[in-house]
C-alpha cells in the first residue's frame, strides 16, 4: 500500500478506536503493530499516532524510545523519529537531554535518531546549543546513515537560523565529513554554499 492510503486508513481507524476505547488503546495497538517485521505495519502504527503527540506524555515518549530497538530500515526509523519523537522533544525541551544521550549509542539508529529528533525544534529556532553539542559528538561518525541524519539536521537549522548556523558550518568545515556539509548547505544561497564547501 502507498503511505497516503495507509495514513487515510489509520486516521479512520484511530477515530473509531478513540471513540470506542480511548487513546490509551490506540497507543497499545500501535505498540503491537510496531513490533512486527512488516514495514507497512510500522508505518500504520506511526500514522495512528501522528499529529496526536500533544495528547501524549513522558510515558509514551519512553515507549517510542523503546521502539528504536525495533528499527530495521531508514523508512521506519524516520517515520517514528520525525513524526512522533521529534514533536514530543520540541513540545517539551527537557526531553532533549535523553535525545543527546543517544549520540553515544553503539546503535546507528539511535545515533541517527539523536539528529532527527531535533529537526522539528530546529525549524522553530530551538536547540541551537544542543545541535552544536550533538554535531561535536557525531562529527567523526563514519556511518552514512548517521552522517545523512546530521546533515539533515544542520540543513534545517541553517534554513531556520542562517545567522548562527553558517558561522558554525564554517568552523566545522575542516573536520566534518563531505556528506554532512553538502547536505547541510543544500538550501543556502550559492555564494554562501560555495564559501562553506570551499
Amino acid at each position: 500500500m502507498y503511505t497516503a492510503d495507509l495514513r487515510r486508513a489509520a486516521i479512520r481507524s484511530r477515530r473509531e478506536m478513540v471513540r470506542e476505547r480511548g487513546m490509551d488503546f490506540v497507543v497499545s495497538v500501535a505498540d503491537q503493530l510496531f513490533s512486527g517485521r512488516n514495514l507497512e505495519e510500522k508505518i500504520f502504527a506511526v500514522c495512528l499516532l501522528e499529529k496526536q503527540t500533544h495528547h501524549l506524555s513522558d510515558t509514551e515518549f519512553e515507549l517510542f524510545t523503546s521502539w528504536l530497538d525495533r528499527i530495521s530500515s531508514w523508512a521506519d526509523h524516520d517515520g517514528l523519529v520525525h513524526c512522533l519523537i521529534a514533536p514530543m522533544a520540541a513540545g517539551k525541551p527537557a526531553r532533549t537531554k535523553k535525545v543527546i544521550g543517544w549520540a553515544k549509542s553503539p546503535s546507528r539508529w539511535r545515533r541517527r535518531a539523536a539528529c532527527v529528533a531535533l529537526i522539528r525544534g530546529a525549524r522553530e529556532k530551538q536547540f541551537f546549543p544542543e545541535i552544536v553539542r550533538l554535531a561535536g559528538i557525531l562529527i567523526d561518525d563514519q556511518d552514512d546513515m548517521v552522517q545523512k541524519g546530521l546533515g539533515w539536521l544542520l540543513r534545517e537549522t541553517a534554513k531556520a537560523d542562517p545567522i548562527r548556523t553558517v558561522p558554525f558550518l564554517m568552523k566545522i568545515r575542516g573536520t566534518a565529513p563531505r556528506l554532512v556539509l553538502r547536505t547541510a548547505c543544500e538550501t543556502l544561497p550559492a555564494p554562501v554554499r560555495k564559501k562553506v564547501l570551499g
